[in-house]
């Protein structure tokens, strides 16, 4: 009897502990899905402007505004360049200039001292580089255009019409009265107000285009 006993307790006890994991399968079961708590990487605003070709072009929608476009090229400010570079895009310079800064130089440019700058003259173009403190590459820090060849990437040319320009680029403004007959400079200031893209205007007409940077 006794024998029959404990196994009825054993059969009981069994049943109970089944009927509880049960129990708690169900509750993890209903549960919701834990959420991740990984916070997910920001996208890139147009605000955030990477200098000195640490990232492409493509994915900066700031570099991509301040450059030209020529044949299949597109060059813009920061893009890390050479002489061999520059000649397989726009052929060989017309002349270059190259000048390092130093105390004595008479330029004043103190912040720059140790700094080496190169000048590209083409034909209706002139590109400026001066080499990052850090290493020895050079990039692109001004970029002057007075030839109809060479197009902003708004299709944006010398000789086009003032009415054009602010058709193509509606968030910049004139520096000057807005005469005519006079010479003024329309500005186009993507975000930092550090880069930057110049349009004089002479006769109401674009004569000559400058993308440039601050460097100190």
């Amino acid at each position: 009897m006794k024998d029959i006993r404990k196994s009825a307790v054993v059969i009981l006890l069994a049943f109970v502990v089944m009927t509880v994991l049960a129990a708690c399968q169900g509750k993890q079961d209903d549960s919701p899905a834990p959420t991740s708590t990984a916070s997910t990487p920001a996208s890139s605003s147009d605000s955030e402007v990477i200098k000195e070709g640490t990232i492409k072009k493509d994915d900066n929608v700031i570099l991509k505004e301040l450059s030209f476009v020529y044949m299949d090229h597109n060059i813009a400010l920061s893009d890390i360049v050479d002489d061999d570079k520059l000649e397989g895009m726009l052929g060989k310079a017309e002349e270059k200039k190259s000048h390092t800064y130093s105390a004595n130089d008479g330029t004043n440019m103190d912040p720059l001292i140790g700094f080496t700058e190169n000048q590209y003259n083409f034909p209706g173009l002139v590109i400026k580089t001066i080499n990052a403190s850090e290493d020895k590459k050079f990039f692109i820090f001004s970029i002057e255009i007075t030839s109809s060849k060479f197009a902003t990437v708004r299709n944006i040319k010398v000789g086009d019409s003032v009415e054009k320009l602010k058709e193509a680029y509606p968030e910049g403004y004139l520096i000057g009265n807005g005469a005519p007959e006079e010479e003024d400079v329309f500005r186009y200031e993507p975000v930092n107000y550090v880069d930057f893209m110049n349009f004089h205007i002479k006769d109401a007409k674009i004569e000559s285009i400058r993308i440039s940077t601050l460097l100190y």
